[in-house]
């Protein structure tokens, strides 16, 4: 009798400790109540990325972008800070806590939304070629055998990749740590294209009076959205919401009047 209480004893640990062994313990999202209690939402961008976020006359860094984040933080009774990252780099800079969000034109893609938490569509985009005005180029076929210059880590980049026709035509890629550096690089003749986004392109034609054009074949079609770490629901969900709650008040059109001279946001539309 005593074997067999012994038995059943074993058998009743040994099932206890499957059961405790298979039970999964739920993470708890406190990424919001960090940022509130800190009081500093941390932005990382690229600060040569005009529009969108970029460093003026002064050194102070402006933009579309850095407008919504800083109506989204007066609204939350929070400080910005935005910091400055390196663009290849930036998922790790998410990922070790350096930085709460990427928010600088930030395009949405499908791997982008396995490996974070990211805010609706806020604005459209496309990826485009851009070319000197005098330049003979009218047509991706017309680079055949030239240089085109991208920006490192870049869904520009990713589009060219995504278009083995176009990129193996092509003389060669040449990466560049920034738009402004790739830019500066086509006006003095180095390169022959750059590709880049579309509503970066037009911001430098338009005001800064660049002799640049676009050619008018794209090499396809996005969306800008905020990065957040995969677990950090709740803060995304908060930016989210203040977001829309800009939209419905008329905040955000405003802000894009300011930069775009009309409203071509398509956040809740």
């Amino acid at each position: 009798m005593k074997r067999v209480l012994i038995v059943i004893m074993v058998c009743f640990l040994a099932v206890t400790s499957i059961f405790a062994s298979g039970k999964t313990e739920t993470k708890v999202d406190n990424s919001l109540d960090l940022v509130m209690d800190k009081g500093v939402f941390v932005l990382g961008l690229d600060d040569s990325f005009p529009p969108m976020g970029f460093r003026d006359e002064d050194n102070n860094i402006v933009g579309f972008d850095i407008d919504l984040a800083k109506e989204v933080c007066l609204r939350n009774n929070i400080e910005l800070k935005s910091q400055p990252i390196s663009w290849d780099a930036k998922e790790q800079e998410l990922n070790t806590h350096q930085i709460d969000c990427i928010w600088n034109g930030f395009t949405i893609t499908e791997e982008r939304k396995q490996s974070m938490s990211m805010t609706d569509a806020y604005l459209s985009n496309a990826q485009v070629v851009i070319v000197k005005a005098d330049s003979p180029y009218q047509t991706l076929a017309d680079l055949a055998g030239k240089s085109v210059g991208v920006q490192v880590s870049s869904t520009g980049q990713a589009a060219v990749e995504d278009n083995p026709e176009f990129k193996d035509s092509l003389k060669e890629v040449i990466e560049f740590k920034d738009f402004l550096t790739a830019l500066m690089d086509l006006k003095m003749g180095s390169t022959d294209a750059v590709v880049m986004d579309l509503i970066v392109a037009n911001y430098n034609i338009t005001n800064n009076r660049e002799q640049y054009r676009i050619l008018e074949q794209d090499l396809g079609a996005e969306a800008y959205g905020i990065g957040f770490r995969k677990d950090d629901v709740a803060l995304r969900n908060a930016i989210q919401d203040t977001l829309m709650d800009m939209v419905e008040d008329g905040k955000m059109a405003e802000i894009s009047e300011k930069w775009f001279g009309s409203d071509i946001t398509v956040l809740g539309k």
